[in-house]
């Protein structure tokens, strides 16, 4: 599990004890429910910039991968160049010798 990860779980665990320890507290309902809300809305909060923070480095990552597979394929078509030019010369000098 990643850091961010980690975090995350972190986070509801600390939200869940929270909501658990304003149940059992000695407070009136209205109190406890408002309490709770607003834990839930915190919680709601975030989830969601866990979520923005995912999908911004997801976005970053796609865009490497695709640098990456750039290079890949620059350095492919390098290659069969380097080796085609190498068999038409072997080609050639065969063709030479016949």
């Amino acid at each position: 599990m990643s850091a961010k990860g980690i975090w995350i779980a972190f986070g509801l665990g600390v939200s869940a004890g929270a909501a658990v320890a304003l149940l059992y507290a000695p407070q009136p309902g209205v109190k406890t429910r408002r309490q709770l809300k607003k834990n839930i809305n915190d919680g709601v909060e975030y989830l969601e910039e866990a979520a923005e923070y995912l999908k911004d480095q997801a976005e970053v990552l796609s865009k490497e991968a695709q640098k990456i597979i750039a290079r890949t394929k620059g350095q492919v078509e390098d290659v069969v160049d380097k080796a085609t030019g190498a068999v038409s010369g072997a080609v050639k000098s065969v063709q030479s010798l016949m």
